[in-house]
């Protein structure tokens, strides 16, 4: 039974919450400020499979939360904002979640996030290696190498530099890389996947100089290309 933490101070929905997702076989606990969740996360026993992380919450909040638990952890982040702001959504993603609701939301939508982002966190059955120059990817450990280092990366960046490593050199559009990445439909002035492409490139440029590179073409989409050596 998969098991979420949910770390919001507005216990009403929190109960909300909760009782939707038992219901559709989810084991839940609850926190109500960003100092609980963490402490729920360092816990021995009872770790969650992903955190809702509210963003307005008091003493620490979610933004400060996510900050401290992506220096260690690489746990799916799905992050609410009843702000619901554009720079609330690209400051939540630049800082790893990996992937952001405004709230009201529906439970039946947040429900469909929580399974996206639980299938590319799963193990999955043994799969081929992806080479493009110095960069390695193995799906079935879901790791990424640049020659002998390894990149440290959320579930949905490392979905989406295997679905752009899958198709290196061709040009895939963000509708594609959204589902592809995040399980879900492209959204309108939704730029969940240029802040992903951002980290990516932080990454792979921090790791070494022959590191593929991920170029866009504007309106278009985006390519990975081996670095020229």
């Amino acid at each position: 039974m998969p098991r979420i933490l949910i770390a919001d101070d507005d216990r009403a929905l929190c109960d909300l919450l909760a009782q939707y997702l038992q219901r559709e076989g989810f084991d839940v606990d609850l926190a109500h400020d960003g100092e609980a969740a963490l402490a729920r996360l360092r816990g021995a026993t009872g770790r969650p499979d992903l955190l809702i992380l509210d963003v307005m919450m008091p003493g620490r909040d979610g933004l400060e939360t996510l900050r401290e638990l992506r220096a260690t952890d690489r746990l799916p982040v799905i992050m609410l904002s009843a702000r619901g702001e554009p720079l609330d959504r690209v400051t939540g993603l630049e800082l790893g979640a990996d992937d952001y609701l405004p709230k009201p939301c529906l439970p039946r939508e947040l429900l469909a996030r929580i399974r996206a982002q639980l299938r590319r966190s799963a193990p999955t059955e043994a799969t081929a290696e992806w080479q493009v120059g110095a960069l390695r990817l193995l799906p079935d450990e879901r790791r990424a190498l640049v020659e002998s280092q390894e990149l440290i990366l959320t579930g949905a960046e490392f979905q989406l530099l295997l679905a752009l490593a899958q198709r290196a050199g061709e040009l895939m559009d963000k509708a594609a890389l959204t589902r592809l990445a995040l399980g879900r439909e492209l959204e309108p002035y939704d730029r969940s996947i240029d802040v992903h492409v951002s980290r990516l490139r932080h990454k792979l440029a921090a790791a070494s100089a022959r590191a593929p590179r991920i170029d866009s073409v504007r309106g278009a989409g985006y390519v990975l290309l081996a670095n020229a050596e």
